[in-house]
């Protein structure tokens, strides 16, 4: 067994000292960071609960913006009042994923932090840069159905596994952190990084810094969203491939697109460029499908994923059609029942 310290600060100053080595951890719900430890996987010299710390307000800024503090759980962001009216894409993804007995436990800020599902990542006696720096990749060449197809590397094809990130990715979040060297905002598509040659490195914290909120700015798209998860069942299983949408429309003449992809790639994937091409264009299957595309463009298969391009092609008009008509796909499931 791995030993460890055992903190609880009751302040984010105390807290961030406690965390100001490489080896220790923040521990909030624990719904993916115990599991890391049961299988050997994660072993942290030191242990860090923030359960404490006065991170679980929900608000909205003089500006409009919405503020989430890091320990707030999944299901109170889920179904908070102001979310499902206003950043409804957000609870879609949130109610996406999980369980309602781990969306209980899941904070936010954990969820930002949660590691790939990724097989061998999950067993140590295979070989994985992620885990062991320089040992290889078993992926490459093994059981690769659920990995990337966008932004790999020869070192590492894992992917991100959170539902939330994706939206927000989509939704232009940042994230607040507090560190030894004072407070920063992170943008959302800066936080989470592709593997290149370090993939042990899922983020850019540094030692030492603690996220204590996540800041949405108001949105302008209305009606016009959807996130649609494409997975194997229906319920407790993560992503093949995920998209979050979300379109300004004008008189039938695209103004504004985000688009975010999960399931492909080591980080939610957002290309700018493909939403910068729709400005302008109607709404219709022609424009969606070229910009599944372009979007697309350097997807790449490891074999037995072969099939995620096109189905990450086919789930992107999709769900730029369902945003369109204003028909987001959390209301079709709700048809099924």
């Amino acid at each position: 067994m791995n030993r460890f310290e055992y903190i609880r600060p009751a302040t984010v100053a105390d807290a961030i000292a406690a965390l100001n080595e490489p080896a220790a951890r923040a521990l909030a719900g624990g719904t993916n960071l115990v599991d890391l430890m049961k299988y050997d996987v994660a072993q942290p010299s030191r242990l860090v609960d923030i359960n404490r710390l006065p991170l679980k307000s929900i608000e909205i800024t003089s500006g409009g913006a919405l503020r989430i503090g890091a320990l707030v759980t999944n299901t109170d962001l889920a179904w908070h009042r102001d979310v499902r009216e206003k950043w409804p894409i957000l609870s879609s993804a949130i109610l996406a994923g999980a369980s309602p007995q781990l969306r209980n436990a899941a904070t936010a800020g954990g969820n930002l932090m949660q590691r790939t599902r990724c097989y061998y990542f999950y067993d140590p006696s295979t070989a994985c840069n992620k885990r062991q720096p320089g040992s290889g990749c078993s992926a490459i060449g093994g059981v690769n159905r659920i990995h990337a197809i966008l932004g790999a590397s020869d070192s590492c094809i894992a992917v991100h596994p959170s539902d939330m990130c994706v939206a927000m990715a989509a939704l232009d979040a940042s994230v607040e952190v507090e560190g030894p060297e004072g407070k920063r905002s992170i943008p959302m598509s800066g936080f989470h990084r592709l593997p290149g040659g370090e993939p042990e490195r899922d983020n850019t914290l540094k030692v030492g810094e603690l996220i204590t909120s996540i800041i949405i700015p108001e949105p302008d798209f209305g009606a016009h969203h959807t996130y649609l998860k494409i997975r194997d069942r229906l319920s407790y299983a993560f992503a093949l491939i995920s998209v979050a949408a979300a379109l300004r429309v004008d008189e039938g003449v695209i103004q504004d697109a985000r688009i975010a992809l999960g399931g492909v790639a080591h980080k939610p994937w957002r290309d700018f460029d493909a939403e910068k091409s729709l400005k302008g264009e109607r709404v219709g299957n022609q424009s969606f499908t070229q910009v599944a595309d372009f979007i697309l463009r350097d997807a790449k298969g490891q074999g037995d994923n072969d099939f995620k391009i096109e189905l990450a092609r086919r789930a992107i008009v999709r769900a730029l059609e369902q945003a369109a008509a204003g028909t987001p796909q959390d209301q079709a499931d709700k048809s099924l029942h």
